[in-house]
């Protein structure tokens, strides 16, 4: 692949990176919100006044890294050199390509979670954690948590597939070595937020809901930032 294609794409994936991280905002400008309660996707409800700035930046940070990784595909794995067996190569490529998809997915899913926002912050709010509980707020909550599902589970499958690509072509890149240490944080940052959300629907308190998912797709932008690294200092294949 092209030097100037591998770079273009690397810009990409850290522009979206950083406005995946735009929430980051609320430690500078009030929200009214507590984020360690409260969903990071509260902060672009439709009633919260600062809710189309987030809703923006979702959809920004979507579209950059969805066509990122579109930029990439073409490549389908790692180098096809002479080195190692046609079936190790293959699995290599069968990895990376995964990965690409799976990342492809997660930057789609978040542009769509950005148009589905929902209406109110039931972390905050008991009137509409009750109204959510009877089913009487709008459809998009639970379109809302179906294409956040989608957007996280396509991180994780992104971060575990391009990670392993990475180690098994068997150089000392960023990805390879910092990768497994993000991709353990993001299991438990995943658990720990999974968790929490159980608790909250099951009426046993927030067991500090947001500061987990916070921790959750901080570890994602993070990885992206890795990745993009990765990317930008990758030697143009022979």
């Amino acid at each position: 692949m092209p030097r100037t294609v591998t770079r273009a794409s690397a810009v990409l994936l850290a522009l979206g990176a950083a406005a995946y991280t735009a929430w980051v905002l609320e430690v500078l400008i009030g929200t009214g919100l507590d984020p360690v309660r409260t969903y990071v996707s509260e902060l672009a409800a439709s009633d919260q006044p600062l809710g189309g700035l987030f809703r923006a930046t979702d959809l920004a940070a979507g579209l950059v890294l969805a066509g990122a990784t579109l930029w990439l595909l073409p490549r389908g794995g790692t180098r096809t050199g002479s080195e190692g067996s046609h079936g190790a190569r293959f699995r290599d490529a069968s990895w990376a390509l995964v990965g690409r998809i799976a990342l492809l997915a997660f930057g789609a899913a978040t542009a769509v979670d950005s148009r589905l926002p929902l209406s109110c912050a039931p972390t905050a709010d008991p009137v509409c954690a009750a109204r959510e509980t009877a089913g009487l707020v709008p459809a998009t909550h639970t379109a809302h948590a179906v294409s956040s599902t989608l957007a996280m589970t396509g991180a994780l499958v992104a971060m575990i597939a391009l990670t392993v690509a990475a180690r098994r072509h068997g150089h000392p890149r960023p990805l390879a070595r910092t990768g497994p240490v993000l991709v353990a944080l993001e299991l438990a940052a995943t658990g720990w937020t999974l968790a929490a959300v159980a608790a909250f629907e099951a009426g046993k308190g927030t067991w500090a809901l947001g500061a987990g998912q916070r921790l959750q797709v901080l570890l994602v932008a993070l990885w992206l930032a890795v990745l993009a690294y990765s990317l930008a200092t990758t030697e143009e294949e022979r």
